[in-house]
């Protein structure tokens, strides 16, 4: 082991990687805090808006500067022309994750603060990221399906603009709470693999989209974001929750890891899933859904029995989201737009102090000093 090298574990597992003061974890017991105020506080009194300039500013918003920033956010919906055309000419297999993932990127040749890094400008293009990524996402949808882009519509919330944008149809105050909460709760959550990955990118002082497209680019892995499309395909595919629970078994028996439960971090329950559990149930019986949350909720009494497991932020956001109308593939594309928030945040905080991500590696091979061979000897 190199003299400089003081602990290893195997995916930096409980590795202190460096040090931030944007959103505090305890795994043990179950807390998750943005700046300081616990994430049940912020799902009950909150808005996204408000949750964004706190994770930004590190204090929350008075009410001029809340104002501010909603119309802020409200003048940057529009995409360019360019992105448009992209989203409406790529092919009709291509995943949404890689579409948003490459359009997020091409956002910097058409921004004339591409290149200035300074404060001012970065925390612009931060506040524009995170209109024009839901617009990417809205914008794509309705292309593929061939319908008409609906502009943003800065009267309605952050919430409400981006299901109005994706279903044409201006969501009652239950959907809107509802997805709004959703995006609080998926915010920010420390240095998971996406915030690592945007705060590497940031430390070389690479641009702003550089940073995002590369914590795209580490959502977009399995072992990262999508479980609860897996979660909302299996409940489908099952159809009720008697068969729901035999499919439960089944997968236990084959060894086969249930999407939507554990966490590399909690020990007790998600903080998260609390919420998304209540909203699942209210939202589902709202729209004609609650058979999703009464197999869900099965199932999750049956992990929770077999195997000791608690259900995650996933699980329950899987029957939320679909019961708000959002298509299965969108989930993913959806966890970006709320994570972008925290990810500007991460990226912000890295320019404000930094110093190059450059960690070492426990070198495992051969030791030093092998002799060489010539070609026509080997």
């Amino acid at each position: 082991m190199s003299s400089t090298t003081t602990t290893t574990g195997a995916g930096l597992e409980g590795i202190i990687a460096g040090e931030s003061e944007i959103c505090f974890i305890d795994g043990y017991n179950g807390v998750l805090s943005y700046r300081g105020f616990n994430i049940h506080e912020l799902a009950d009194h909150a808005t996204f808006e408000e949750v964004i300039y706190l994770l930004w500013k590190g204090r929350l918003p008075k009410a001029a500067e809340l104002q501010e920033l909603k119309q802020e956010l409200g003048q940057g919906y529009g995409l360019p022309a360019e992105v448009v055309d992209f989203l409406g000419a790529v092919p009709k297999s291509a995943l949404p994750m890689d579409v948003l993932r490459t359009a997020v990127s091409m956002l910097s040749l058409y921004d004339p603060l591409a290149r200035d890094m300074s404060p001012e400008a970065n925390a612009k293009k931060a506040a524009t990221l995170m209109s024009q990524t839901s617009s990417i996402v809205s914008t794509y949808d309705r292309l593929r399906n061939g319908k008409e882009i609906l502009p943003g519509d800065p009267k309605l919330s952050f919430a409400a603009n981006f299901l109005h944008a994706l279903t044409g149809k201006v969501p009652d105050e239950v959907m809107s709470h509802t997805f709004d909460v959703a995006l609080i709760l998926h915010a920010d959550h420390e240095l998971n693999a996406s915030t690592f990955a945007a705060r590497v990118t940031a430390a070389t002082l690479s641009d702003i989209y550089s940073c995002v497209t590369s914590a795209i680019g580490a959502l977009k892995g399995p072992l990262h974001g999508g479980a609860n499309e897996d979660v909302i395909r299996m409940l489908l595919q099952v159809g009720d929750a008697d068969k729901a629970v035999e499919r439960v078994h089944e997968m236990l028996a084959r060894k086969v890891k249930i999407p939507g439960f554990g966490h590399r971090v909690y020990r007790t329950e998600d903080p998260r899933a609390t919420h998304l559990r209540a909203f699942s149930e209210a939202i589902g019986k709202s729209t004609g859904q609650e058979n999703l949350y009464l197999m869900s909720k099965r199932v999750e009494e049956t992990i929770k029995t077999e195997k000791k497991l608690n259900a995650n932020v996933d699980f329950y956001s899987a029957s939320t989201y679909y019961s708000l109308g959002i298509p299965i593939d969108l989930f993913t594309p959806i966890f970006a737009i709320s994570r972008m928030s925290g990810w500007t945040a991460h990226i912000l905080e890295q320019y404000h102090n930094n110093r190059l991500i450059r960690p070492r590696a426990e070198y495992k091979g051969n030791a030093d000093g092998q002799t060489w061979v010539p070609l026509e000897k080997r």
